[in-house]
């Protein structure tokens, strides 16, 4: 059993010291938005800015207001109302009588076959009238400049789809540690600095801010081919990357935000409905990926409780670098460096919200999302 534990360490090590390799790499080929000049002068393509919100009575009119002072001179704004029993439509009514660049849509019924937030999206691109369309979400708050930085970088590298990542913002120290974590999670889900590279399958999207090109996002179908995809801003990418448009990844570097979850509770719940779908509902992916993130993130901690001599030594350096990758992950994506300590706390936190959505998922036969109940076999027959 010792010299198991030797060579599992071993292999570990060397696993997180190539990852933490990569990481650093991949991450600082991103570009930063606040390293991008604005688009200059007025003849500027036309952007659509498209919004699906469902009683967001408590976000949205501070997050529209945010986008509604953007710089950029040509835009225009499609809101959808999602069947929302607050009072987010009257909200979005009286913005729309204040600024006649708004238009709102009221949804009150949701076709079969659809999740609520695609159709929206997809309703609210059938109406827009530009040459760009940016799905942003309802509580997304941007600086003044956002919209013209992300056009000229569109713009000048002949790409069809950009992608920019939010800072994400919670309260309390367990959740901005999750957030961090998260991060962490994403980047080695999504290796998004290769979503660049026409010959690499990794592709990316942000729900917080997926740019796209008019022609593009009509010549893969809008969102009717994920019209049941929880995951569509990941989904929308890897549809619009399987039909050879380009795409690319920027960090926000603080210029977005977004008030992600308000509470541990609002976290495990609001994960639930794409967690499995991100592995394409497959339990036999849940319980593998389950066990390499115990074995790497959490075993090394335990080890050294239970280990000695060279396998202990070797776990220390595993924690060490583990340590190391997500200070410096978390450094470059707005998150803070010290919240490293709470990583394995978070590690075990992010398997419990993922068995605990691929358990009710399973057990309940589907999801329900925004209202409405949507079976598993539906959502499964929606593959990408």
């Amino acid at each position: 059993m010792s010299l198991f534990l030797f060579w599992l360490a071993a292999m570990t090590l060397l696993l997180v010291l190539a990852t933490a390799v990569e990481f650093a790499i991949g991450n600082r080929s991103l570009s930063r938005l606040g390293n991008i000049t604005p688009f200059q002068g007025p003849g500027g393509p036309k952007v659509s800015v498209i919004i699906a919100a469902r009683n967001e009575a408590r976000k949205i009119e501070a997050a529209l207001r945010s986008i509604l002072a953007q710089d950029y001179p040509n835009l225009e704004f499609v809101v959808v109302d999602d069947r929302s029993t607050d009072d987010t439509g009257i909200i979005l009514d009286r913005l729309a009588e204040m600024d006649t660049r708004v238009r709102v849509v009221h949804i009150t019924e949701l076709p079969k076959g659809w999740l609520g937030k695609n159709y929206a999206l997809h309703s609210g691109a059938e109406r827009a009238t530009s040459e760009l369309l940016l799905f942003t979400d309802a509580d997304v708050v941007m600086e003044r400049s956002v919209i013209s930085r992300a056009v000229a970088y569109l713009h000048h590298n002949e790409i069809d789809h950009l992608a920019i990542t939010p800072q994400l913002q919670m309260p309390g120290t367990l959740l901005c540690m999750f957030g961090g974590a998260f991060a962490l999670f994403f980047g080695l889900y999504a290796k998004p600095w290769k979503a660049r590279d026409p010959k690499s399958p990794r592709h990316i999207g942000i729900g917080a801010f997926n740019l796209v090109r008019a022609e593009a996002y009509r010549a893969i179908g809008g969102h009717r081919a994920i019209a049941m995809r929880p995951d569509d801003d990941m989904k929308l990418g890897k549809l619009l990357k399987k039909h050879g448009f380009h795409q690319d990844l920027v960090l926000s570097g603080g210029l977005i935000t977004v008030e992600w979850y308000g509470s541990l509770g609002e976290l495990v719940r609001g994960l639930e409905k794409n967690a499995f779908a991100g592995v394409e509902y497959s339990l036999a992916v849940v319980v593998a990926s389950s066990i390499a993130q115990l074995v790497v993130f959490v075993w090394p901690l335990v080890a050294l409780i239970l280990t000695h001599g060279a396998t202990w030594w070797l776990n220390v350096a595993i924690v060490s670098s583990l340590a190391v990758l997500y200070m410096d992950n978390a450094h470059c994506h707005g998150a803070k460096r010290w919240h490293c300590v709470g990583f394995p706390v978070t590690a075990i936190l992010f398997q419990y919200i993922i068995w605990r959505a691929t358990l009710k998922t399973l057990v309940n036969n589907g999801i329900d999302w925004r209202g409405t109940h949507y079976s598993l076999p539906e959502l499964k027959a929606n593959k990408i």
